[in-house]
C-alpha cells in the first residue's frame, strides 16, 4: 500500500496555506498582512498592483491555526470528492472564481478586511450536494443544506464578531451556481 496525492488542487491549497501561516508565525515575516488580506470598502488602492492579487490570495492567509484548521477540515473532507466528480482543473477554476467574487464584493460593500478560505469551504459545502444529481432534479440534500446554512449564517451575522458571514453566503451562492451550471465530468 502506498500514499497517493489523490486530490492535487485540494492538497496543494492546504499545504500552501499551512506553509504561509507557519512561515509567518515562525519568522514574523508579515506575509499574511502584506499579501493575503483584502481591505474593506474604501481601503482598496487601485494604483497598488499587489492589491489586485489579494482579491484572490486572501483565501491562502489565515489568522491562526484554529482558523486554518476550521476551514481546511471542511476543504480536505469535501475537496477530494469534488475533484473526483468535477476534475482538478474545474475545481481550481471554481475556487479562484469564488475567491475573486468574495474579494471584489468585500472591497465594494464591506468596511472590514477579508482573510481566509471560509468562502471556498462554503462553496464546497453547497457544491458537494450536487455530486449525484440527475438531469432535471434538485437534490433534497441541497435544499436542506441551503436552509440550514442560510439560517445559521443569518443568525451569526446578528452577532458582533470578526467573521465574514457575507463571504460564507457568497461562497455558498457560488457553489450553488456551479452545481446547477457545471456538469460532472
Amino acid at each position: 500500500m502506498k500514499i497517493r496525492y489523490n486530490a492535487p488542487v485540494t492538497l496543494t491549497f492546504a499545504l500552501i496555506s499551512a506553509t504561509v501561516l507557519l512561515l509567518d508565525q515562525l519568522f514574523g515575516l508579515h506575509l499574511i498582512s502584506t499579501f493575503f488580506i483584502v481591505p474593506g470598502k474604501g481601503g482598496f488602492d487601485p494604483t497598488f498592483a499587489p492589491g489586485y492579487l489579494r482579491l484572490v490570495t486572501h483565501i491562502i492567509g489565515h489568522v491562526g491555526w484554529q482558523h486554518l484548521l476550521g476551514n481546511f477540515s471542511i476543504i480536505l473532507l469535501i475537496g477530494p470528492i469534488l475533484e473526483e466528480k468535477y476534475g482538478s482543473s474545474s475545481l481550481l477554476v471554481m475556487i479562484l472564481l469564488t475567491a475573486l467574487i468574495t474579494g471584489l464584493l468585500n472591497v465594494l460593500f464591506f468596511p472590514t478586511a477579508l482573510l481566509g478560505a471560509s468562502g471556498v469551504a462554503f462553496m464546497m459545502i453547497l457544491l458537494v450536494s450536487f455530486t449525484n444529481i440527475r438531469s432535471g432534479d434538485v437534490p433534497l440534500t441541497f435544499i436542506l443544506i441551503l436552509l440550514f446554512y442560510l439560517a445559521r449564517e443569518v443568525m451569526n451575522s446578528l452577532q458582533t464578531n470578526q467573521i465574514s458571514e457575507f463571504a460564507h453566503i457568497v461562497g455558498g451562492f457560488c457553489g450553488s451556481l456551479f452545481g446547477f451550471l457545471k456538469p460532472r465530468r
